[in-house]
């Protein structure tokens, strides 16, 4: 059996997408999750917070995951959310040119996502200031999305997002969840949502899509792997193509 090797880039100070990534390919048995750090340890629009997701640092970071042959190397992170999609369009094609391996991000695999179900209107939750929050709803709004409901939670320091509890977020999602969207967008990687997802959707009957989860599942796709073979994480694994 070849092995897939997937490279995931992580924020230095995320505890959550470690554990969550690698739970969800416990049932794909080639496949395995190698995890690079680069300075990541607060969300804003301040100059120093942006500067940490210079492509340079992010590219040096993937090229030592490009070391272990990588197949493919995600970006599991939402940056590019409040920075423009852009960012992470550029920042796949550096990668690869630099590394030979595929790569994907969270952002761009949500927004896939959303083309390929047809949603439109959105939930967002997220732990972010209102300042970067306002401006992932402007990015979407840009693309042709509106966001009909978001709840926040007035954070910047990037370690204290996986502090946040599964019961926060679960109220944080049903809050969203009454003004009827077509999809509710759980915006970060360090916080606990996907485990949350599989029940959730059953309950509300709206289509829930985690950012760690999504960079799986297209890391995933790139590998030539059925999604269909990761189970009780929701909807995007078993429904979308």
């Amino acid at each position: 059996m070849q092995r897939a090797l997937l490279g995931m880039l992580t924020p230095s100070s995320n505890t959550v997408l470690e554990p969550l990534t690698s739970e969800m390919l416990r049932s794909v048995q080639e496949a395995s999750a190698h995890f690079g750090r680069f300075a990541v340890t607060r969300i804003g629009l301040s100059e120093g917070a942006l500067a940490q997701f210079a492509t340079p640092e992010v590219v040096k970071a993937a090229e030592l995951l490009g070391h272990a042959r990588c197949q493919v190397i995600g970006w599991s992170g939402t940056s590019s959310s409040w920075l423009g999609f852009e960012s992470d369009i550029r920042l796949c094609q550096n990668i690869e040119s630099t590394t030979g391996a595929k790569a994907c991000t969270s952002v761009l695999a949500m927004n896939e996502i959303l083309q390929k179900t047809g949603a439109r209107k959105l939930g967002l939750v997220s732990p972010y200031l209102q300042s970067v929050q306002d401006a992932i709803i402007h990015n979407y709004q840009t693309a042709g999305y509106e966001t009909v409901a978001e709840r926040h939670l007035e954070l910047e320091d990037n370690y204290s997002f996986s502090e946040v509890t599964e019961a926060q977020l679960e109220t944080m999602i049903r809050e969203v969840a009454k003004a009827k969207p077509d999809a509710v967008l759980i915006m970060c990687t360090n916080l606990r949502g996907a485990p949350l997802v599989e029940r959730l959707e059953q309950e509300l009957g709206i289509a829930i899509y985690d950012s760690v989860s999504t960079v799986v599942w297209k890391a995933l796709k790139l590998a030539g792997i059925d999604t269909r073979r990761v189970t009780s994480w929701g909807s995007l694994f078993r429904d979308v193509a």
